[in-house]
């Protein structure tokens, strides 16, 4: 728990630091001109490698998925994936231009084409996805919702909570499933909405709603990096709702929807296959299992359908580890087991598409 208390004494300053960065035009598109031209304009793989640099849409400051760490550096689960990214299509993990976005603004970066991907925590769904011209290229994270109260309260499962007032954050899924949940449970509830999360989790913490509801992960990180003491608040364990996060990209251009959706599958599949950073340069050569090769680029060919060399998954697998490593790295030391996000073989819900 030492360690949780060193990321609460920097984080806060460091996602203000960020926030202030973004300032109001982070959804807006670039003063260059590329925004809503550059939507228009051929191929994303192109323009990304005349550029030099993936444009990669973040969260403003989530521990465990994106944030800056004491070097200003930017850390996480998502912004790893980036790094990957970069690895494949630039053949550099460190040819990616974060863009830290507020919530409200995540899918017009990307829509305008001022950022190649959005990383970051946004749930899948139906009209996301046909509605608003952007493409989710595969689940990296599975989560749910559930709600963070103060441990002197009597709530402890979802259902206590009837005629509570909630902290919620205006355009994210949690408005609609909430009102869906105290529907069907013939439950009442006090919705008090507000324009971002750092709006949200203030007027929670100050005591002015008698829960606060989003994704369960970032109420775990809320109560580890905001709370002046976390053993007072507790997570309720009981999942609204099914919360598949993932990277987006926009649907006019398939060939970069592929080859975001299989580098992160490349990233599964290691792990599958057992193949780590520190052992694919040696299974490339020794594996006697063509899979495990072709994955690596030990066999000719398998970059060719998506306009990439032979070795664009090796790469990303070298920058960040298999998708168990990036897990370890940044999400476990949170304390958040694997759960859902083990590997199908493990009870888990992670299925690597073949890599063959």
């Amino acid at each position: 728990m030492h360690r949780m208390h060193a990321y609460r004494r920097w984080f806060p300053a460091l996602v203000g630091g960020a926030l202030l960065l973004v300032g109001g035009c982070a959804g807006e598109p670039g003063a260059n001109g590329e925004g809503k031209q550059a939507a228009a304009q051929g191929s994303t793989l192109a323009r990304v490698q005349a550029r030099g640099t993936v444009n990669c849409a973040i969260h403003t400051g989530q521990l465990g998925m994106s944030y800056l760490d004491k070097r200003g550096r930017w850390q996480g689960l998502f912004a790893d994936y980036c790094r990957a990214l970069a690895a494949a299509v630039l053949g550099d993990a460190r040819k990616v231009k974060f863009m830290p976005v507020a919530s409200n603004k995540r899918f017009t970066i990307v829509q305008t084409g001022e950022a190649d991907v959005l990383s970051r925590t946004t749930t899948w769904t139906l009209t996301r996805d046909t509605d608003l011209g952007i493409n989710f290229v595969g689940t990296m994270y599975y989560d749910g919702q559930s709600f963070l109260v103060p441990k002197r309260t009597s709530v402890a499962r979802a259902e206590d909570l009837d005629g509570a007032s909630i902290c919620i954050t205006k355009g994210t899924t949690a408005e609609r499933n909430t009102a869906d949940y105290f529907a069907r449970k013939g439950m009442r509830f006090h919705s008090v909405v507000f324009e971002n999360p750092e709006e949200a989790k203030l007027a929670f913490f100050a005591g002015r709603c008698d829960a606060m509801t989003t994704d369960a992960f970032t109420l775990t990180v809320i109560r580890l990096a905001d709370a002046d003491n976390p053993d007072d608040y507790v997570v309720l364990p009981e999942l609204l709702t099914k919360e598949p996060v993932g990277p987006v990209v926009r649907s006019d251009d398939e060939q970069w929807n592929e080859i975001n959706k299989w580098v992160l599958n490349a990233l599964f599949a290691a792990e599958e296959m057992g193949v780590t950073r520190e052992n694919a340069a040696r299974m490339r050569s020794d594996s006697r299992d063509p899979e495990i090769r072709k994955l690596l680029g030990g066999l000719p060919g398998f970059g060719k359908s998506l306009g990439l060399d032979d070795d664009w998954a090796f790469r990303a697998i070298q920058t960040t580890g298999n998708y168990g490593e990036m897990f370890a790295r940044h999400i476990a030391p949170l304390g958040v087991g694997r759960g859902q996000n083990r590997l199908y073989r493990d009870g888990g819900l992670i299925y690597p598409l073949p890599m063959r």
